[in-house]
C-alpha cells in the first residue's frame, strides 16, 4: 500500500470569541515561547499560525459557543496528493466533505495549499494538507 500521509501538519484550534482567542495566543507565545508563522483577518475573523517545530498550531477566533467537536476544530495531514487521499477516504466508506480545492491563506506571508476535508471513524475532523 502506498503511504499517503508525511505527518501532521497542523492542529487547528477554534476559539470562542476574541478574548478567548487572544488568551490562547498569549499562552502559546509567551507561555510556550512558540513563534508566530502567519496571521490573517480581524476581529472574528481572525487567524494565526505558531510553528512548533514538528508542525504547526493554527487559531481560530470565529467560534460562536461551544463546539461540538471541542476545542479542536481538525488535526490537518500533512501529504504530497491531497487527491489521492480523497480518493483513499472515499474508497474505505468515509464521507469526503470537502472535495479537493487549491486555496491561499492571506497572511503577510501568503500560504498556497491545496485541501481536502473528510470525516474519520469516530467523527473526528481530518484535513488532508499540501503546501504548494
Amino acid at each position: 500500500m502506498e503511504k499517503l500521509i508525511r505527518g501532521i501538519h497542523h492542529v487547528a484550534l477554534k476559539c470562542a470569541g476574541l478574548a478567548e482567542f487572544e488568551k490562547t495566543i498569549s499562552f502559546y507565545r509567551n507561555v510556550l515561547g512558540l513563534e508566530i508563522v502567519r496571521h490573517w483577518g480581524e476581529g472574528t475573523g481572525a487567524g494565526i499560525m505558531f510553528d512548533t517545530g514538528a508542525g504547526l498550531i493554527e487559531i481560530f477566533a470565529s467560534a460562536e459557543g461551544a463546539l461540538p467537536q471541542g476545542a479542536i476544530r481538525h488535526v490537518a495531514l500533512a501529504t504530497d496528493d491531497v487527491d489521492a487521499c480523497a480518493r483513499a477516504v472515499r474508497a474505505a466508506g468515509y464521507p469526503v466533505t470537502i472535495e479537493p480545492k487549491d486555496i491561499v491563506i492571506g497572511s503577510k506571508l501568503p500560504l498556497a495549499a491545496r485541501i481536502a476535508f473528510c470525516t474519520g471513524p469516530v467523527g473526528e475532523e481530518i484535513e488532508f494538507f499540501c503546501e504548494a
